[in-house]
């Protein structure tokens, strides 16, 4: 891509743009949990990518490459969140949720887990990505996405179940 015209440059984006934009958005939500902020932080990432479309090197992933993309301005925001705003920790009802809660219970746990675990259990679990390809999408090797979905699954279970004596 580097040293490409405007109009190619353009062209691609809007191609990048059609095919990516709901799944980044899907992909944020899962992130953040809040539809809204995911819409906006999607925006985020498509003017990111424009921006970075210059350096580019041909022939470049590009689904890897937004993905990066959307990551990082995930955890940017999460970061900023966190720093206003502090989820209490205290189990909340041990009641065991109704079926039609199901799918918020599982949403709270994911929140509740720090970025580094819950990015990779998303592209794994929910976006259905190889390990490999989620290696690719964060730069970090095949293993550490491996170990980091081990003790994501673990301590998903322990949040999902309200067990969380030792912490995440």
């Amino acid at each position: 891509m580097a040293g490409s015209t405007d109009p190619e440059r353009d062209a691609l984006f809007e191609r990048l743009f059609r095919e990516f934009q709901g799944v980044m958005v899907n992909y944020l939500y899962r992130l953040t949990g809040d539809a809204a902020q995911a819409e906006e932080l999607a925006q985020d990432v498509f003017v990111r990518a424009y921006q970075a479309l210059p350096r580019l090197k041909e022939g470049s992933n590009y689904r890897a490459w937004l993905y990066r993309i959307a990551t990082h301005t995930a955890y940017d925001a999460l970061r900023r969140k966190r720093l206003v705003h502090f989820l209490p920790l205290e189990a909340h009802d041990a009641a065991p949720a109704a079926p039609s809660d199901v799918r918020d219970a599982v949403q709270e746990a994911l929140l509740r887990l720090p970025p580094e675990y819950r990015v990779p259990l998303v592209l794994y679990s929910v976006q259905g990505y190889s390990t490999a390809e989620i290696a690719e999408m964060l730069g970090i090797s095949i293993g550490a996405v491996k170990t980091r979905l081990y003790r994501a699954r673990e301590a998903f279970r322990r949040i999902y179940q309200g067990d969380e004596g030792d912490g995440v």
